[in-house]
């Protein structure tokens, strides 16, 4: 056992007896006797008690099994920050069709070759030129071009009323065609005035036409359809 005081050593002592803390005890008393002074003995009490206590610790903890010993905490990964993007975006549900309309395929193609030239060889037949042709569409379409005609159903009236033109026909009065497009807005005019739900129009093209589209109609049959919408306007008889 050894007395200090601060970092100066003051002495030291052994002792002997049956147990380690006996055995302390007996050399701390003798080292204090050796020294004498009360000075010295409050101070060397302390310092001896204090190193006594830090000598144990670290025998306790080099003598402890190496499974009992805690592994230093790992430091943990900092948490990754929260996404502060944008909320998804909530998808509206589209509107649904309007209830008295009657179900649309869409069945353009994507070439139009062949109609077109059709059309050229029913305008070589009738006798018209570039002039001829720009007056007749601009009557039945109001405009001057063909390449205008942006709807197939549009361009296969056109392609229909030519076939039925006879030669040497005037442009400025033969018949325009029935355009398709203004066929299918009457219709679901007449649809709204008459306030039909979906199946009420779909059973009464049914039970007339035998179909269940207005895009299996030829556009007569189209026309056909919108006089009979008409006359369920009229009051009963």
């Amino acid at each position: 056992m050894e007395a200090f005081d601060g970092d100066r050593s003051l002495g030291s002592a052994l002792g002997e007896a049956p147990t380690a803390t006996d055995a302390e005890d007996q050399a701390i008393a003798r080292l204090l006797q050796r020294l004498d002074t009360p000075k010295a003995t409050a101070a060397s009490h302390k310092e001896l008690v204090r190193r006594n206590s830090q000598n144990q610790d670290q025998t306790a903890q080099n003598a402890r099994p190496a499974s009992d010993q805690k592994p230093p905490k790992a430091i943990e990964p900092s948490q990754p920050a929260v996404d502060q993007a944008s909320p998804p975006a909530v998808s509206t549900p589209e509107p649904d069709a309007p209830t008295n309309a009657v179900n649309e395929a869409p069945t353009d193609p994507d070439d139009w070759s062949e109609e077109l030239t059709a059309i050229d060889l029913e305008l070589q037949r009738i006798g018209w030129d570039r002039a001829n042709e720009s007056i007749y569409l601009e009557r039945a379409f109001g405009h001057s071009s063909r390449h205008r005609l942006t709807r197939f159903s549009d361009l296969v009236a056109y392609l229909k009323r030519l076939r039925d033109l006879p030669a040497s026909s005037d442009a400025r009065t033969a018949a325009i065609p029935l355009r398709r497009s203004d066929l299918v807005n009457q219709c679901d005019e007449i649809l709204k005035r008459l306030n039909w739900q979906q199946q009420q129009a779909r059973d009464f093209l049914q039970s007339n036409f035998q179909v269940g589209s207005r895009q299996q109609l030829s556009d007569e049959q189209l026309l056909g359809f919108n006089m009979l919408l008409e006359e369920q306007l009229l009051p009963p008889s």
